[in-house]
C-alpha cells in the first residue's frame, strides 16, 4: 500500500511510544512520563556500550583499560598517583593496585616513585598506551559521531544542555566526581 501525505507528515513511533501507550492502556492513573526520557536513554545506552566496545576491543583494550589511560592521557604530563585514578576511575585502592600491576605487565604504563616526594607513587602512560587510548579515543568519537548524526548541530547542543542540568543535580554532592 502506497504512503500517502497524510502519512509521511505522521509522527514516527519509536518502541519506547509503543510501551508508553501500552502503559496508559493498561494503568491510566499512572504518570508515565518519565519513561519517555529514561527509557530513551536506556535505549541508546546499549547502543552507546556498542560503540565503546568496539573501540576499545579494535585498540587492544577492555573497558577499564580505557578508563585508567584516559586519566592518565588527560592528566597533562601522562602521570597520576594511584590515589587519583581511584578517585577519577571510581574504584577500590585494591582494584587499583591489580589494575596497575596488569597495565605495567602489559607495558601501556609505569609506576615510579615521584622524584619530587620519594614516599609518593605516580603512574604515568607509555608510548603504547598513548597510541592505545589515542586510538580507541579516535574510533569511539567517530561513532559517537554517527549515533548523534540525526540531530543538528543545535539539537545535539540542546540535547547535551538538557542532559548536562539534570546530571548536575546528582553530582552536586558527589565528592568522587570532583
Amino acid at each position: 500500500m502506497p504512503m500517502t501525505a497524510d502519512d509521511a507528515a505522521a509522527p514516527r513511533l519509536d518502541e519506547v511510544d509503543r510501551i508508553i501507550e501500552g502503559w496508559e492502556r493498561a494503568r491510566e492513573d499512572l504518570d508515565i512520563e518519565p519513561l519517555a526520557v529514561f527509557s530513551r536513554i536506556s535505549r541508546l545506552s546499549r547502543y552507546l556500550e556498542t560503540a565503546r566496545r568496539d573501540s576499545f576491543t579494535a585498540a587492544g583494550l577492555e573497558g577499564w583499560e580505557f578508563d585508567m589511560l584516559s586519566a592518565l592521557r588527560r592528566s597533562g604530563d601522562d602521570a597520576l598517583s594511584p590515589g587519583a585514578l581511584m578517585r577519577q576511575t571510581l574504584v577500590t585502592s585494591g582494584t587499583m593496585t591489580t589494575r596497575i600491576d596488569k597495565l605495567v605487565t602489559r607495558g601501556l604504563i609505569t609506576k615510579s616513585r615521584s622524584p619530587r616526594d620519594g614516599r609518593a607513587v605516580e603512574v604515568r602512560l607509555q608510548p603504547d598506551g598513548v597510541s592505545r587510548v589515542d586510538a580507541a579515543m579516535e574510533s569511539l568519537l567517530a561513532a559517537e559521531r554517527d549515533l548523534l548524526r540525526p540531530l543538528t548541530a543545535e539539537g545535539s547542543s540542546a540535547l547535551a544542555d538538557a542532559l548536562r542540568s539534570l546530571l548536575l543535580t546528582f553530582e552536586v554532592d558527589d565528592p568522587l566526581d570532583r
